[in-house]
Formats: structure tokens, sequence, C-alpha cells
């Protein structure tokens, strides 16, 4: 088997590397100083030097002004802009404009796509439901009436959602079909209510009351929403590989400085093995994490849904990151708590993407439900 990388997504890799090499973490006032958002907004220069080095468009087709990659290279992407904790709808955007792309209407995707390329055009999703802990599309109905499609319901969670301008909100028809409509934000019958992340970041509460869209603006293919909320899924366990990796690199960086009784601490015994143990952690949200792009991109069969992989990565990108951030606290000792030292904002995002995929135990579950309803032969 061929693990590499193809060339045009090592140059994927490149090109993040270079525009995120000029980011800081602390950009932005401490989550833990500040009571409400850090930020009104994203980091809307970074944004513009996305949109100019063409990653942005990186996974759009040419005839919407992309290069036509795929999920994997959008996940090479995100790993890398999670180990300087960019600031930016780089997953949402994507991976609607991604659905938008294989599923929606060629007019909604001429519509939308070019713009979202030339970063003109900003995408958000709720995708965690009325409360978190339901499926999203159950906490909003879709009624057909004529050429349009009427929306009601609540979706909570909703990141970069007051300065995003289209909004994804998946939907249940009443023959228990999903859709996913592009709302724009400031649409009549849409109400935002301020929230905010563990990370600190700007969140919302998007509430639809007799909200009307037209026919075109609405995905109603079948399979959308699931592949949709597929990659969100492997999007964040990208983020939390590259989030991990960053803290893995900090902490040897530090345990290879500081020093007891004349010695630096990574010598000790103690010390190398919980980095060690953190580093098979690591590889282990790495390998999964590529099973399931890989399965995203290639739609090849397996003995499981791609569902089942993707789950697998979640088990192992939930549990890792925690455990990353938590030995990091601890080998940095009460240095790791200061405010003017990176760490805590780190373990502050790592606590937000543990929560956005849920508890390794529910995902534990619907393996295993999964296991039962497919005989492995």
């Amino acid at each position: 088997m061929d693990f590499t990388f193809t060339e045009e997504q090592q140059a994927a890799v490149e090109a993040a590397k270079a525009v995120f090499s000029g980011v800081a973490p602390d950009g932005v006032p401490s989550p833990a100083l500040t009571p409400g958002p850090v930020a009104e907004d994203f980091d809307r220069p970074l944004w513009a030097r996305l949109a100019g080095s063409d990653l942005l468009s990186l996974v759009l087709a040419p005839e919407h002004g992309g290069a036509g990659l795929d999920p994997i290279a959008l996940c090479l992407v995100l790993r890398e802009s999670a180990k300087v904790l960019a600031r930016v709808p780089l997953l949402e955007t994507s991976a609607v404009a991604m659905a938008v792309q294989a599923y929606a209407a060629p007019e909604l995707s001429a519509e939308i796509l070019p713009r979202v390329g030339r970063g003109e055009l900003v995408l958000t999703v709720g995708s965690n439901g009325r409360t978190g802990h339901d499926p999203a599309e159950l906490a909003v109905t879709a009624e057909r009436d004529g050429d349009s499609w009427v929306l009601d319901g609540v979706q909570t969670g909703v990141p970069w959602a007051q300065t995003a301008d289209r909004i994804a909100v998946p939907a249940h028809t009443g023959a228990g079909r999903a859709v996913v409509a592009l709302v724009p934000r400031t649409h009549a019958g849409v109400t935002l209510a301020d929230q905010v992340s563990t990370s600190g970041e700007r969140f919302a509460e998007v509430r639809l009351d007799a909200v009307r869209v037209t026919a075109h603006e609405v995905i109603d293919a079948d399979g959308a929403w699931e592949w949709l909320r597929d990659l969100l899924t492997t999007g964040m366990c990208a983020l939390a590989l590259g989030l991990g990796e960053g803290v893995l690199a900090m902490t040897s960086e530090y345990t290879g400085k500081r020093e007891q009784f004349g010695f630096p601490v990574a010598t000790f015994q103690a010390v190398a093995v919980q980095a060690a143990d953190r580093y098979i952690d690591l590889r282990a949200m790495e390998v999964t994490l590529w099973q399931a792009a890989w399965r995203l991109t290639t739609a090849s069969n397996g003995a499981l849904p791609v569902t089942g992989d993707v789950a697998v990565a979640k088990i192992w990108a939930s549990d890792g990151v925690r455990r990353v951030v938590q030995t990091a606290q601890h080998l940095h000792g009460g240095f790791g708590a200061d405010t003017d030292y990176p760490l805590h904002r780190y373990h502050a995002w790592a606590k937000q993407i543990e929560l956005s995929l849920g508890p390794a135990a529910a995902h534990e579950e619907a393996l295993g439900d999964l296991l039962a309803a497919h005989l492995l032969g």
C-alpha cells in the first residue's frame, strides 16, 4: 500500500504552512480573562491571505475557480491551521461548499462557489441541533410550499454565525428525509442569540421562525446531509490532530529546557514515558483520520459504511486530544496555567473540540450498532 500524499496535496500543505506561519495563537485576549467572546469577528486578514493563496478554493472544481482537490487535502490544511489556533471558519465554509458542489443544483453552485473561493462569501453550518446531543436535522422542520421551503426550529452553537453570509441548516421533512437549506444570515425570520464557546469564540443560537427560502437554495438530494455531517466530523478530527501535535511540540521544547537537579526534565523516565504515550495517541488519531478521509474521498466500499470509519476517528480524536493537553499541562507544571503562555489557550480549544465531537463512549456505542447491523465475514 502507498500511504504517501499526492504532489498536489503536499503542495497544499506547504502553502498552508506559509500562510499560517505568521499567525500568533495569542493574537486575541485570553478566553480565561474575557467575560464575553475574545473577538467580535474571525481573523479577516488571515481569511484574505487564505483566499490570496488559493486555499479557500482548494476543494472547488476548476469550473468554479478551484484546484479540484479532495477531503484529504482539506484535512491536511485544517491540521496546519489548528497548530496555531487559526480563528477562521475554514472547516465550515469548505465543507458546506463541497456539499453544494456535490449535491446542489447547478444554479446554486454557480452563484455561491466562485465567491467562496475568492473569500467574498463566508459559510457556516448548524450541526449541533437544539441541545448538542440530538441529531441536528431533527431540530428544524422543513415543509415544501410550492416553489419554496418553510423552515421552523432552532440550531444551537453555530460557529461564526453573526459574521457568516449564509448558514447551512439541516432540517427534516414530513417524509423523514433530511434536507440542507442555505439561509442568508439576514433573512426575514432568522434570529441570532449570542453564545460563547469554551474556546472564547462567538457562537450563536439560530432561531428560524417560518423562514421561507426558494427551492434552489435547498439541497434535497439523498445523502447530502449525511455526507456533509461526516465531512464536518472528519475535519474536526483533523483539527484535533493538528492541535495535539502543536501541543506536544510545545511540551517537548519546554521539557528540553526546564531543568531539575541539574538535568533537563525531558531526560527523566517518567516524563519521557508520558510524552511517548501521547505520541502514540497522536499516531492513532492520525491513522484513523486518514482512513475516514480516504473513505469520504474515494466513496469506496468497506465492511462497514463510512460512518464506521468516522466513528473510529471520533473515538481517538475526542479522547486523544484531551489526554494530550492534560499531559502537557502536567509536564509544564504551574507554568501551563500562566495566561501569558499560550498553552491554556490550546487547552480551551481542545476542550471545545472534545465537546463538539462528543464523548468517545457514544461513538463506541454507535460503532457497536454498526457492527451488529453489518456482519463481518
